[in-house]
């Protein structure tokens, strides 16, 4: 027991006032017998045992009375057996991602852990929230009460090591109390090694009862008709209800195409088709499992003549002329002396064909080129300089050309799944008349290859930076070198390696992942492009950041937009293309609640024990009440000993 005030038990010295007074009062005094009054002595002796006693429980019931006063004064207390750490600061981290959108015993799980928040969090208990998107520092739960009510769902997923860091940097001679509130869907082992000794954390993990769920993963163009796109879109199934549900395709809000889609296994992609024109719409379904998942906006734009020049020996590349006609492309070829160097920004698609050697001029030109969204395909000759390609190589893709090899190879591998080849393949194909080379190079590149010889060396590999491709082959086709040209892969390789999903396939861009976006627009100095929301309901409208390359402009779009949905680019009020953004589809599992990975942390069942376990950890025990409690009763006790003890 400890006291808050033990100054005051000084004043304990008090009680030796009425021991004096009680060793007074009792004093022995001299007996004198008088003859009338003898027959009285027997009951006087009696009489003074009587009146002694009652002067000793007196005397106790006063020093207990005097020291319980004294006592309560001093204020005792049991200290706290978590005492140490009554001082710390609160910090709550609350995960608002998408999974949280889940349904438990009393509704979304995100909105369910604001409103015990708000109920259960003292009003005068300083703290600081963060979430996945918004921070409140040095706060306290009524101050942000609207902010909290308001909260919105996150496009970012939850990423505890991220949020952690920050606690970390605010500095502090106190030490924290971390309470993380998630529903741990794709937590990892990796994230809760940032959680040191000096955090005290607790978690509380709110459980979704209803973990079925169906999400919209992808939407490509599956195959290119004459005056029509066959369009395919994923559907992905989490948990076991697999049934019927319907799903809509919308243009510009208005229902263009409906049916039931029977879900007979976890996956399954549905064709529909549409005219080959300007498509700013969405797909949606609708289930019992999260509502985020249940549209995927797209944007296609109606198809134009892609720009494609090679450079290079007019005979060795007239297979190209075959392979890009007139009524989809604009093809030209230059030998290198011919070599035009103003039109090449305004190509889409450059083949260097066998060049022995690149000018350094023209490397400076092809790697803007690439840099603002234009495809390249590299074939080298048999008697290419090493040193020079490889220069050039090094500076545009991060790749090495090795010595070349005579002996003849045969291309035995196809990487299905390359957006190459993605929409090409109706299925795997074992007996495929392959290709050959008599001579080529070893390529050295931490991309896998596209098309592989028999000992796993690559043939096709390429590098991409998320607007344009680099293509590289390991070897000359020309005819004398290769039957490549026979092939039937000829056509689907260079016809797509001059393709650029951002101008002629399906736009549909997450938010968060940041990835550039190119335009071609000329703009003026003092002239910005701006995104606004082609939705009735949202209005969005934000400036990206953005770099005028020439006659294009490249935007980057950080954590912009805050809402999915079909967005225009536009210069003031002019539409420059159309553009669509989703949100990241890795929080629809929310099966893939990983909670045995907090095994070894502090487990809290709720919001509501977590202020009572910190409340009854750290707050100390006071019991002067007790004391006054007793003094009253020894008051009484006096009293009654006055009144009835003789």
């Amino acid at each position: 027991m400890q006291f808050k005030h033990p100054e005051i038990l000084y004043f304990l010295f008090l009680l030796v006032i009425p021991i004096l007074v009680h060793l007074f009062q009792l004093r022995r005094f001299k007996k004198e017998y008088f003859t009338n009054v003898k027959i009285l002595k027997e009951l006087s002796i009696q009489t003074r045992k009587s009146s002694k006693l009652k002067k000793w429980l007196l005397l106790a019931t006063r020093l207990l009375l005097l020291a319980s006063v004294i006592i309560a004064f001093a204020q005792p207390f049991f200290t706290a057996k978590d005492s140490k750490n009554a001082s710390n600061e609160l910090y709550i981290i609350l995960d608002n991602s998408y999974s949280m959108q889940a349904k438990g015993q009393k509704g979304e799980l995100l909105k369910r852990a604001v409103e015990d928040l708000l109920e259960h969090a003292p009003e005068n208990q300083s703290l600081s929230l963060l979430t996945n998107s918004e921070n409140f520092w040095n706060t306290d739960i009524k101050s942000i009460q609207k902010e909290l009510q308001n909260l919105k769902y996150s496009a970012t997923a939850f990423n505890l090591e991220s949020v952690l860091n920050q606690v970390k940097a605010r500095k502090s001679a106190f030490g924290k109390d971390v309470v993380i509130i998630t529903d741990a869907v794709g937590l990892e082992g990796k994230q809760l090694s940032s959680i040191n000794k000096d955090l005290n954390t607790l978690f509380v993990v709110p459980k979704a009862e209803q973990k079925n769920n169906i999400s919209i993963d992808s939407v490509f163009i599956n195959q290119t008709l004459d005056n029509f796109y066959e369009i395919g879109v994923k559907l992905t199934t989490y948990g076991d209800d697999l049934k019927e549900i319907p799903i809509g395709l919308y243009n510009k809000e208005k229902l263009v195409a409906k049916t039931l889609v029977k879900l007979e296994s976890k996956s399954k992609t549905m064709n529909f088709t549409i005219p080959k024109e300007d498509f700013n719409g969405y797909f949606s379904i609708s289930d019992n499992g999260l509502d985020y998942d249940n549209q995927l906006y797209f944007s296609i734009s109606k198809p134009e003549k892609k720009n494609v020049i090679s450079i290079g020996e007019t005979e060795k590349s007239n297979f190209l002329s075959r392979i890009y006609t007139s009524d989809e492309f604009e093809y030209k070829n230059f030998p290198i002396e011919n070599l035009d160097y103003n039109s090449l920004e305004k190509q889409d698609a450059i083949v260097l064909n066998e060049l022995k050697e690149i000018p350094q001029a023209l490397q400076t030109t092809l790697k803007s080129f690439v840099e603002k969204g234009g495809n390249l395909v590299i074939i080298p000759a048999t008697e290419s300089s090493l040193p020079n390609l490889n220069s050039f190589l090094s500076n545009i893709a991060n790749m090495q050309f090795g010595a070349v090899s005579t002996s003849e190879k045969m291309v035995t591998k196809i990487h299905f799944n390359h957006p190459l080849f993605q929409s090409v393949f109706d299925k795997k194909i074992d007996n495929f008349q392959y290709p050959n080379t008599k001579s080529a190079f070893t390529i050295s590149s931490a991309t896998p290859a596209i098309l592989s010889y028999q000992d796993q060396s690559s043939f096709l590999t390429a590098k991409s930076n998320g607007i344009s491709t680099v293509y590289v082959f390991a070897a000359a086709i020309n005819k004398t070198n290769s039957n490549f040209q026979n092939s039937p892969l000829i056509v689907p390789t260079f016809y797509n390696m001059a393709q650029n999903d951002q101008k002629t396939g399906v736009v549909s861009m997450k938010i968060g992942e940041n990835n550039p976006f190119i335009v071609d627009v000329e703009l003026a100095k003092d002239e910005i492009l701006e995104v606004k929301s082609t939705s009735k309901t949202t209005g969005e409208i934000f400036i990206p950041v953005q770099q005028i390359l020439n006659n294009k402009a490249k935007m980057t779009f950080n954590d912009l937009p805050k809402e999915a949905g079909n967005y225009g680019v536009f210069n003031q009020n002019k539409l420059i293309k159309n553009i669509s953004f989703n949100y990241s589809r890795t929080e629809g599992n929310i099966d893939k609640s990983n909670i045995d990975a907090l095994s070894n942390y502090k487990i809290v069942e709720s919001i509501e024990s977590v202020f009572d376990t910190l409340k009854f950890d750290r707050q100390d025990t006071s019991i002067w009440k007790w004391f006054v409690f007793l003094t009253l009763l020894f008051l009484v006790l006096e009293i009654l000993i006055q009144k009835f003890v003789k």
